[in-house]
């Protein structure tokens, strides 16, 4: 795999990591995935050991995996804290993507909505980007009351959630947003027929494996942003890992 170099001398052979390895395999750096591999590996691939049951039982294994009922998936997968957000930033985090809205539109007042424990990380292991123009509000996007805005953005939001659920979060959406304003979310899209893309298939499959989602079809995604009461549904097909949906009220 290229990941180790051995230089050969006349008495031994000396083993070292290559440069791409260093890079990201390691613990230290700006660039390691160590972190998301081990969450992987625990999380992730445990999962993927009952994608036969998945498959026939149609819902999530986590509690094969686990021991631990699903009920209250994001309650029983993450004890420790994770990110569960909103923006008008559904699922912001650490408010990377919130600092680059308001690089690119240096006049717009963002807010990331994001659990407690989520802000508190936040504020306490992250330089916190454009101060000023970026706030934090603590909540759960399905109960407490969200942030008036004229743009939401729900980044990989709606495939964690079945369709009762994702309906009931746009609603609540549509109820708070300013008139001629909208909801853009990020998503992967499979094609109409299902048949593709295949990363989106596997990654639609994982869905089923850790959570209530799943990936949804273009007219899907429309459904469900038209019964929430938005309208004027585009679609962009980015070529990249995920598309972007806009709706407006």
């Amino acid at each position: 795999m290229g990941a180790m170099k051995v230089p050969l001398t006349h008495s031994a052979a000396f083993y070292g990591n290559t440069e791409l390895p260093c890079t990201y395999l390691t613990s230290f750096g700006p660039k390691s995935q160590c972190h998301m591999l081990l969450y992987l590996s625990r999380t992730t691939y445990r999962c993927w050991g009952h994608l036969a049951e998945a498959v026939r039982e149609g819902k999530n294994q986590y509690e094969k995996a686990f021991g631990i009922s699903s009920h209250d998936l994001f309650t029983a997968i993450y004890s420790h804290p994770k990110n569960v957000s909103f923006t008008a930033f559904l699922k912001g985090g650490s408010g990377a993507l919130a600092g680059e809205c308001t690089s690119l539109y240096p006049d717009a007042k963002v807010i990331v909505f994001d659990t407690p424990d989520v802000v508190r990380t936040v504020k306490k292991h992250f330089p916190v980007p454009a101060e000023g123009q970026i706030g934090f509000q603590e909540g759960d996007f399905f109960r407490d009351p969200l942030p008036e805005a004229d743009l939401y953005i729900l980044a990989r939001v709606p495939q964690d959630w079945a369709d009762p659920k994702c309906s009931a979060l746009l609603a609540r959406v549509h109820r708070t947003c300013r008139p001629g304003g909208g909801v853009l979310a990020i998503e992967r899209v499979p094609d109409e027929d299902r048949q593709g893309p295949l990363s989106t298939l596997l990654f639609s499959l994982n869905m089923l494996l850790q959570t209530e989602g799943r990936e949804r079809s273009t007219s899907q995604c429309c459904a469900r942003l038209s019964s929430a009461g938005f309208g004027g549904f585009q679609l962009k097909k980015t070529g990249g890992f995920y598309d972007a949906m806009l709706a407006r009220k």
